[in-house]
């Protein structure tokens, strides 16, 4: 029984205790955080009253909202008070931050520096930057100032402590920078040199090229210019002035369009202009006023842009070249070609009725008939040959003339078809004509553009003897095309497949002909208000067609 009262007892106390312990733990939180301003303490002589100021209060709530760590020491360096934020620091509880020594949170690499920081501050207030360490042994950048206090119940020293952990990430990132920086620097420098030095070389590599080209320039029998951007010219050779007679510069565009012919004039400046506007070359023939004579004498001027990576154009290049003497060479030939094929016509034409003479009233033996069909054969193939020349003679007199009617294309077409059939057995020819075709033209000048197609196609197939005819409505134009399988045009061949007397030169493909039938199919066409047209590829075959107005 008495063992029982005892534990009873001895339970009643501890729970006694406990509750004095919770009670003075609650009033030194509620004296460290300012949450009261005195207490009645019991002692021996009764209760006694112990006031807390209030400035220290205001001092105590600051402390422990401030986001700075703060710590009081005592002359032993011992902590004697901590703020919350302090304990969050070092990370370890309040109650134990308390009682130990400063220290304990010092790196051993660094407490001689801090021992001197603390000589200083127990002297007069002080700052430097030092690292703490928490339990876990991370070091951690702080600032320290450090204030000494004289208090009643003796010295302590005041600690006020800084992260300096985004400071210094900051500036250590700020220095990365800088080094990056500082590198980048170094090497545009080195670029810049690098660079200049490729300035002045590519300078006088231009200066040279300029000197040398206003050299070649100034020493050549024709006319050479270049304009900029928006077609100014800007420079012009000797050559220009001498012609010319004239001796304005710098270059006045007025003086340049005041010596052409008062009749080319107009043209000129429209083709200039058209070739401004859609930033391609062009070529066109006009007259210059000849200084010395005063006569004018015709020129072909030639202009090509010169364009930047993007196709914006930076300048114009041209020239200008005396071709008096070469048309009038021209002019003679096709003199001589229209006197000589009239001077043909007249015996071939004899010759031709004699030859149908024989074979309608003479009966001869088989080979002696033979030689006539030949013969007869002979003279048609000179007759379309005299025609070819004699058409080529009008065109350049300006005298192609006939009349126009309308008329169906399609049936145009398919008869022409029909008859090459005749003429060549073995070609095999697949049509797609679309019907009722109708244009305004001259059946036997279309006829002839048509035959002329259909023969060439025979005769640079290399064997293949099939041809595709077509034509097609596109919009208000007539379509017809001629295609075979034969040797191909290249590209150089194409571009001047319509010019008189100009044949292809393939030396495994020999032809006959004068190399007219596409120049007067051409320019037939052109009579007509159409134009013509190629599309090859080499060793594999064309396509000629051209295009007419729709009625």
């Amino acid at each position: 029984m008495k063992s029982v009262q005892n534990d009873r007892k001895l339970l009643d106390e501890i729970i006694m205790l406990r509750q004095q312990l919770e009670e003075a733990n609650d009033t030194i939180n509620a004296i460290k955080t300012g949450q009261i301003d005195a207490i009645v303490v019991e002692d021996d002589n009764g209760h006694q009253l112990y006031t807390l100021k209030t400035a220290d209060h205001a001092y105590r709530v600051f402390i422990e909202k401030m986001k700075e760590g703060a710590v009081t020491l005592n002359t032993s360096e011992i902590i004697v008070y901590s703020n919350s934020q302090f304990a969050a620091m070092v990370d370890i509880p309040l109650t134990k931050v308390i009682g130990l020594p400063i220290e304990t949170f010092i790196p051993l690499h660094q407490r001689a520096y801090f021992g001197s920081l603390l000589e200083k501050g127990w002297e007069s207030d002080s700052r430097g930057e030092i690292f703490l360490q928490d339990k876990s042994g991370r070091l951690l950048p702080y600032l320290l100032s450090l204030t000494s206090l004289d208090l009643a119940e003796g010295k302590e020293l005041s600690i006020i402590l800084t992260d300096l952990s985004i400071q210094k990430e900051t500036e250590y990132q700020l220095k990365e920078k800088n080094e990056q920086l500082e590198i980048a620097q170094q090497s545009l420098a080195t670029l810049n040199e690098e660079l200049e030095d490729i300035v002045r070389e590519r300078t006088k590599d231009l200066l040279q090229s300029r000197e040398h080209f206003k050299f070649l320039a100034d020493n050549i029998p024709i006319i050479v210019w270049t304009a900029n951007a928006e077609g100014g010219v800007d420079y012009i050779n000797n050559r220009w002035f001498d012609y010319t007679g004239l001796s304005t510069r710098p270059i006045d565009s007025g003086d340049f369009t005041s010596v052409i012919h008062p009749d080319d004039r107009e043209g000129f400046l429209q083709v200039w202009q058209k070739a401004k506007d859609s930033n391609e070359g062009f070529e066109w023939e006009y007259r210059l006023k000849e200084g010395a004579s005063g006569l004018y004498r015709s020129h072909l001027i030639y202009a090509q842009p010169f364009v930047d990576e993007l196709g914006k154009i930076m300048a114009w290049f041209g020239t200008s070249t005396d071709i008096e003497e070469q048309k009038k060479q021209l002019q003679k030939k096709d003199e001589f070609i229209g006197i000589a094929s009239h001077e043909l016509k007249t015996p071939l034409t004899s010759l031709k009725g004699y030859i149908q003479l024989i074979e309608r009233d003479v009966i001869l033996p088989v080979p002696t008939d033979q030689y006539i069909r030949k013969a007869n054969a002979a003279i048609n193939k000179l007759h379309h040959l005299v025609n070819d020349l004699l058409d080529v003679s009008k065109i350049q007199a300006g005298k192609l003339q006939f009349t126009l009617r309308p008329l169906d294309i399609s049936e145009l077409v398919l008869h022409c078809v029909e008859n090459s059939i005749h003429i060549y057995p073995e070609m095999a020819v697949q049509t797609e004509i679309a019907p009722g075709c109708m244009v305004n033209g001259n059946e036997e000048r279309l006829e002839q553009v048509m035959m002329n197609l259909i023969n060439n196609a025979m005769k640079y197939s290399r064997g293949r003897m099939d041809l595709n005819v077509r034509v097609e409505k596109e919009g208000g134009e007539v379509m017809v095309s001629v295609e075979d399988h034969g040797i191909g045009l290249s590209i150089a061949d194409q571009e001047k497949i319509f010019e008189r007397f100009y044949r292809v030169e393939d030396k495994s493909f020999l032809t006959s002909g004068l190399g007219m039938g596409l120049y007067i199919s051409a320019q037939i066409i052109k009579e007509h208000g159409g134009k013509m047209r190629v599309e090859s590829r080499l060793k594999k075959g064309s396509v000629f067609s051209f295009m007419l107005p729709r009625m």
